[in-house]
């Protein structure tokens, strides 16, 4: 099977890129699988001081892969995958959020439903002028799950029931407003500045950067390991929906 992301190793920093730039880098079983091997070997590598997460090409990710939800449609075991489906995303979720070095996200475009929940999971933000953030789930008759609890905990109840029941998108200005991402730099410049702030976490003590990072994370505290587990439920029975199956079909006749 074709590989699905790419995994950089330019010293001090570490770089995965979701790379399906044909299908919007959106995130697949395989992705994710892969996406959770790329830390644990960035893991062990004692040069590494921090992670940058990115896309190819200019979007981040669109998200869950439609056409492979709508294809487990005609299997038999198609609820179950989705429940399998649903808590792995939980896991790798958890896996950034308690990922022992710094996550860089580089925003180099839209990132949409899951694709917005890998960004949410990550501890710095820096979103290209073109960036964008949206979680489209409820237009496709879908619920936003496990990303849901996290996007609470970061930007307050408030924000984010507006976010995921409008569907609206915010800009990558917006996106710094509320305190999602840490600055906005032109397009070209995101690359470079994502290394630039990886060098500078390099500078510090590792050992400190993990404590840090430990009581920044766990201030979300376990309560979020158990509204994940109820959002991957809801996500997975979304799922099952007539409602799901005509507004994703509809979207993907209208994509091809």
């Amino acid at each position: 099977m074709k590989s699905t992301i790419s995994v950089r190793r330019d010293i001090p920093s570490g770089t995965i890129i979701i790379d399906r730039p044909e299908r919007a880098n959106a995130i697949s079983r395989f992705t994710i699988i892969e996406l959770r091997q790329a830390l644990d070997d960035l893991h062990q590598e004692r040069q590494v001081s921090a992670v940058i997460l990115t896309g190819r090409g200019n979007v981040f990710s669109a998200g869950t892969d439609l056409v492979e939800l709508q294809q487990s449609r005609a299997d038999a075991d198609g609820d179950l995958q989705w429940h399998q489906d649903a808590e792995q995303f939980r896991d790798l979720f958890l896996a950034l959020l308690r990922f022992p070095k710094p996550v860089i996200a580089a925003l180099n475009g839209p990132a949409c439903g899951s694709g917005a929940g890998l960004l949410l999971a990550a501890d710095i933000v820096v979103a290209a002028s073109s960036a964008c953030l949206s979680f489209p789930e409820v237009s496709l008759g879908l619920v936003t799950g496990v990303t849901a609890p996290l996007a609470r905990a970061r930007l307050g109840a408030a924000l984010a029931t507006r976010l995921m029941l409008t569907a609206e998108t915010f800009t990558a200005d917006q996106l710094v407003h509320h305190g999602i991402a840490s600055e906005v730099v032109a397009d070209d410049l995101v690359w470079a500045r994502c290394h630039e702030l990886a060098a500078q976490l390099a500078e510090n003590r590792a050992e400190a950067m993990l404590m840090t990072k430990r009581l920044m994370n766990e201030s979300l505290g376990e309560g979020l390991v158990t509204e994940m587990t109820v959002g991957a439920a809801l996500m997975a029975a979304a799922r099952t929906t007539e409602s799901a199956d005509e507004a994703v079909g509809q979207w993907l006749e209208a994509r091809s």
